[in-house]
């Protein structure tokens, strides 16, 4: 039972994923997002494969049907993420119907693949002699890349049983080797993605030429090879080598795919110089281009990093596909380091960014994320800031059913004798360790309540350490075991660590501080300067118009400085589910205009603002807009004097 990423034997990591012989989420919104995932989303997913032409696509390049290509030159890899999906969700039960269609796509993906290996149904029905001639745009390596990644989750979740899946893959990562590994050729990808699935394929497989060749790719970028593009090349990540860039630039997700391929290629082959590049960028990332959500991209045209500290609640893009990949690729910075601060990282932005692109009923999506909505913002032209089921560039649904289906193993690893708890959901788990077969019951009411009681239901004999880690947010941190409570101690890469022989029964009780706190953000972010954000343990709140009291506009609340907070636990809200309502002391804040302008003189006879106590309560962003279509709010002004 493999998830996503398993380093080599000889890789140089610092921690490994667990192999688990069980691993199950047992509730919490982590077990809801999959069941939903599974009851809900995967099956409107394989819809709307039908509905929007991709498998067409594919039929129609196995010349098994007459018609048009429909949809962008990207469209294979939709059908890649969702075969991904289903074969992640194959190891929580068996499914026949999920079993078949993976079966019969992968029929459908032999037979549409070229006899040279090929396969990319845009150029064979479009342009069969214009392979690899638009590199900068044609998404020809980026499709590949997730054909392999849907090939490499099949056969980890025994999803591939006669291994027609990985053999298709395998023919095209042939076609690629020979074409491109000796010679640059044709150029790079616009759209980095295939670097970390071939480095993924070599895992399983153990061909060392898809390891060169996924080195290859990484080390030629920077160096022009992805050709002209309108938004320049930084847009492309093809400025600098990624040996020397210092920060995250251009297009979010293609940089955040690069980075994953960038630490895999380090990884397996000992190029601490190469992973410590990447290390360098991520720092860089969090300190001035990350959202308080975790969302990346701050701006919606071109779909860019922005400027250092440029970061809008209102314009910011913050994809979905880009908070997907960031969690990728901390993950793999963590395997490659063993250290908290990328926990930490995936934590808040799939608490967060990525909690909130899904609906509650599993039907509808963001592409963006934004931290702010206007009353009147469907009035702007081009919005994006509407869930729809689907879309025609249709990357960021099938990104979420992969991510969530996968989601248990992003939550434990382990380093010789020591098991690290990285991600805090009920679960239960079995696996080998250097000692011996050790088995773990966590229960927890996270994110709502901080306790996590971890239980050993089976242990090897002799010494091993349990490690849990603790949140930079927990002010106050405690731990109890054999009865007694202690402050927890953090060590250097930022976990509690208990070392002993443990028995069956043996339990620890971590306890995080859960106290709502008011956030400020750098007085360099000019966009929510004199304004603070409300968290809570994992989660960030937003103000959302369907909470407000006497129908207070969200627009006119003002947090006080020393606000006092009251939480309201909900078992079930409607539309929502269980949650934690924050109510926070505020002031209704309503000014004149001057001249008709929304301007006044400062100290003129229109200067005074009209202030009214009120009381403002705030919902976790990730449960925002299921309860109708109004204004949301996560930075609010601090209101002054």
């Amino acid at each position: 039972m493999d998830g996503p990423a398993i380093p080599s034997p000889a890789a140089h990591a610092a921690h490994r994923p667990l192999r688990p012989t069980h691993l199950a989420l047992t509730g919490g919104p982590l077990r809801q997002w999959q069941d939903v995932n599974r009851a809900v989303s995967l099956p409107l997913a394989r819809q709307w494969l039908q509905k929007a032409g991709n498998l067409q696509n594919l039929r129609i390049a196995a010349g098994e049907e007459d018609g048009t290509f429909r949809g962008p030159v990207y469209m294979d890899s939709d059908v890649h993420k969702v075969l991904e999906s289903a074969a992640w969700e194959l190891q929580h039960a068996r499914d026949e119907d999920l079993a078949g269609f993976i079966a019969d796509t992968a029929r459908l993906l032999e037979r549409a693949q070229a006899d040279d290996g090929y396969l990319d149904s845009h150029y064979q029905v479009t342009a069969p002699d214009a392979r690899y001639t638009r590199l900068v745009d044609s998404h020809e390596h980026y499709c590949a890349g997730h054909l392999m990644q849907a090939a490499v989750a099949a056969h980890r979740a025994d999803a591939d049983p006669d291994g027609r899946l990985l053999e298709v893959a395998r023919r095209f990562a042939d076609h690629l080797a020979d074409v491109f590994l000796d010679d640059p050729g044709p150029g790079l990808d616009g759209h980095p993605e295939v670097e970390t699935s071939l480095v993924e394929l070599y895992r399983v497989t153990g061909e060392a030429r898809y390891l060169r060749l996924a080195t290859a790719f990484t080390e030629r970028r920077g160096n022009g090879l992805v050709g002209t593009h309108k938004h320049g090349n930084r847009h492309r990540q093809d400025h600098l080598p990624v040996r020397e860039a210092p920060a995250m630039t251009g297009h979010a997700v293609r940089g955040l795919y690069l980075e994953a391929g960038v630490v895999d290629v380090a990884v397996e082959n000992g190029d601490d110089e190469l992973l410590a590049a990447s290390a360098a960028r991520w720092e860089d990332m969090v300190a001035a281009r990350t959202s308080l959500t975790g969302g990346l991209g701050s701006r919606q045209v071109g779909e860019v990093f922005g400027e250092r500290y440029e970061l809008p609640p209102d314009l910011s893009y913050n994809e979905t596909c880009a908070s997907a990949a960031s969690i990728q690729w901390s993950w793999r910075l963590l395997l490659a380091t063993g250290e908290a601060r990328y926990a930490d990282l995936i934590e808040r932005t799939l608490y967060n960014a990525f909690g909130a692109a899904r609906s509650a009923d599993g039907r509808t999506y963001y592409k963006g994320n934004p931290l702010q909505r206007r009353t009147d913002h469907a009035e702007a032209v081009g919005d994006p800031r509407w869930r729809d089921e689907w879309f025609y560039s249709a990357c960021c649904p099938p990104a979420v059913t992969r991510l969530v289906a996968s989601l248990e193993h992003y939550a434990v690893t382990q380093a010789d004798d020591v098991l690290d708890l990285h991600q805090y959901a009920p679960m239960e788990l079995s696996a080998p360790i250097a000692a011996g077969e050790l088995g773990l019951r966590v229960e927890t009411e996270y994110p709502w309540q901080g306790a996590v009681s971890v239980t050993v239901t089976h242990a090897p004999e002799g010494p091993w350490a349990l490690a849990l880690r603790i949140p930079p947010w927990s002010a106050n941190t405690w731990i109890t075991v054999d009865g007694e409570r202690h402050p927890a101690e953090r060590d250097d890469r930022g976990y509690a660590v208990l070392r002993r022989t443990w028995r069956p029964g043996d339990a620890v009780t971590l306890e995080l501080d859960m106290t709502p706190r008011l956030t400020v953000p750098h007085p360099r972010i000019d966009a929510v300067r004199g304004c603070a954000a409300l968290e809570r343990g994992p989660l960030v709140y937003c103000f959302e118009q369907a909470d407000q009291a006497d129908g207070t506009a969200v627009d006119d609340l003002a947090l006080l400085p020393d606000a006092a907070f009251t939480e309201l636990p909900r078992p079930d809200l409607q539309g929502v589910g269980p949650t934690v309502l924050l109510q926070a002391d505020a002031v209704a804040v309503s000014g004149a205009h001057e001249a008709g302008l929304p301007y006044r003189t400062r100290g003129g006879p229109e200067a005074s603002d009209t202030r009214t106590p009120a009381t403002a309560t705030a919902v976790p962003y990730y449960q925002w807009d299921n309860r109708g279509d109004g204004a949301m709010r996560v930075w609010m002004p601090l209101a002054s004097g």
